[in-house]
């Protein structure tokens, strides 16, 4: 055994010896090197660092072994941070919108001083290659500089009266205290989009994130300090898989919350769901994906593989928007076949995120890999042929795969992937491809490729979606809003309308006037 564990895996195996078809490059794993400050393991309560009675490991997904050990909180570290953001709510709110503004302005240019080794923290947890990782934070810090800008134009309305002795005005109040219980794929950017918002209006926030990926939360409540949010403000509570129900109940049930934002599965937002019924509690909801990319004959292919290229394999197919099922037209199939699997072939490299030349970095477990390796083994039993890929590497590495021959009747068709496959089914109508894309019972992003402007306006109007890229892969971005439809969740981050989110509107009717 190594003397230092980080190293012991590449004692274990060499993946390049286990990996074939496409390049890799997994060498030895980095050390952690980043400001001490920021590398904090235990919760953020009322502006002070609580230890837990227990902790529980961070594991860096490429290798399998031990970065830290974090405090696993219950519920009673869950009900403080609770009443603690009921405390600190009474101030918050009372201060005046370009206070917070101004806030939320130095939390951002904090971020983006400590933005390496922000960075080092989300590929150390979750894998992601450190570009990625470093465009991760910019995408996070940019949700506080446009709610920071946002939280001087929350503006209510003065409404005509029927009666000329009363005024009538809507005016827009924070809702409360809010719960924002956060995903592991985006461990920075899905805190401040959510926290971003609520903030400018007022709210304060209990923050649980996934158990994955804690370290990027906790260095996210140290730079808080630093930019003189108030003691309550911004809670941090993290906690294990096997505390995790708990302490979402709790998160989702305290009468002293007023609003839950969660994204994560449909399955598990339609148990938080029923958890809020109970004190009907506002919520905001981003759920599953199971995003068709559909190209048409008449689309320019190469743009087209570009931005399946983007689309897929961003964060190794780990993201709720990514194209999970591909569609293309039998007049342009088999070129954009044969263009895919060469841009697979020249632009994929599988390792460790900490290498520079890194694309694809593993799933976030073992169990990720698992249900991409069911869904290949899927599809294979039923016809569909592998053009590239295929293969279950060490761990939780998977090599990026390409299937043709494809039906929508395999698993891969109608359950969400979060890998790096693409299953592609041959169609001949705009009419079948649609009807494809519209059967699933989750509706968040849609992406197709056509240069013909008429058909470019059918489709973009009949896709089932909350979010659809025209010839375009990346479609995320802090100005425009995001969400979904169906069972992909409700509400909407982002954009001027994601502060809405965490307002309510009092009518307030002065009558009796003189006039």
């Amino acid at each position: 055994m190594c003397e230092d564990k980080l190293t012991c895996f590449y004692c274990r195996c060499i993946l390049q010896q286990v990996f074939s078809g496409l390049p890799i490059m997994l060498q030895r794993p980095y050390s952690l090197d980043v400001s001490a400050q920021l590398l904090r393991t235990e919760a953020f309560i009322e502006g002070r660092w609580v230890s837990a009675t227990s902790t529980f490991p961070v594991l860096d997904p490429a290798t399998g072994e031990e970065i830290a050990k974090v405090s696993d909180c219950g519920t009673k570290e869950a009900q403080d941070a609770v009443n603690a953001a009921y405390k600190a709510f009474h101030l918050w709110k009372s201060q005046t919108a370009k206070e917070r503004s101004i806030l939320l302005r130095k939390w951002f240019n904090l971020i983006n001083e400590h933005k390496e080794d922000l960075a080092k923290l989300i590929t150390a947890e979750s894998g992601k290659p450190m570009k990625e990782s470093v465009g991760e934070i910019t995408y996070s810090a940019s949700f506080l500089e446009w709610f920071s800008e946002e939280a001087r134009r929350v503006y209510g309305d003065i409404v005509a009266p029927p009666a000329k002795d009363r005024k009538i005005l809507l005016l827009k109040q924070p809702v409360g205290v809010a719960s924002i219980i956060t995903p592991w794929n985006f461990p920075s950017a899905m805190i401040t989009r959510k926290v971003g918002a609520a903030l400018a209006v007022g709210c304060t926030v209990v923050v649980k994130p996934a158990e994955d990926t804690p370290l990027s939360a906790l260095a996210l409540a140290e730079l808080s300090v630093q930019a003189g949010i108030p003691p309550g403000v911004f809670n941090v509570v993290p906690c294990s898989r096997e505390k995790t129900p708990a302490v979402g109940e709790l998160l989702c049930t305290d009468p002293l919350v007023a609003k839950i934002s969660f994204t994560g599965s449909t399955a598990t937002g339609k148990v938080l769901l029923r958890h809020a019924a109970g004190t009907v509690k506002r919520v905001s909801m981003e759920l599953g994906g199971h995003a068709p990319f559909i190209v048409f004959d008449s689309a320019d292919v190469d743009k087209a593989v570009a931005g399946a290229m983007a689309s897929k394999f961003r964060n190794s197919g780990q993201t709720c928007v990514c194209s999970n099922r591909f569609l293309v037209q039998s007049g342009i199939h088999d070129a954009f076949m044969e263009k895919l699997a060469k841009a697979m072939d020249a632009e994929l490299k599988v390792g460790h995120g900490s290498e520079p030349t890194t694309t694809q970095g593993p799933l976030i477990n073992t169990r990720a890999a698992e249900k991409v390796e069911n869904q290949i083994a899927d599809a294979v039993a039923q016809g569909a042929v592998i053009v590239r890929g295929g293969k279950r590497l060490e761990g939780s590495f998977m090599q990026p795969t390409l299937l043709s021959s494809v039906n929508t009747d395999m698993l891969c068709m109608r359950e969400e992937t979060f890998g790096p496959l693409i299953p592609v089914v041959k169609f001949n109508t705009e009419q079948e491809a649609l009807a494809i894309a519209n059967a699933s019972p989750v509706g968040l992003a849609g992406y197709f490729y056509s240069r013909d402007i008429s058909q470019i306006w059918r489709v973009a109007e009949q896709m089932e979606v909350g979010m659809v890229g025209v010839n375009e892969g990346l479609i995320s971005t802090t100005e425009a809003s995001f969400g979904g439809i169906k069972q992909s969740g409700l509400g909407r981050e982002g954009s001027k309308y994601g502060i809405d989110e965490y307002l309510e509107i009092k009518y307030m009717c002065l009558g009796g006037l003189s006039l």
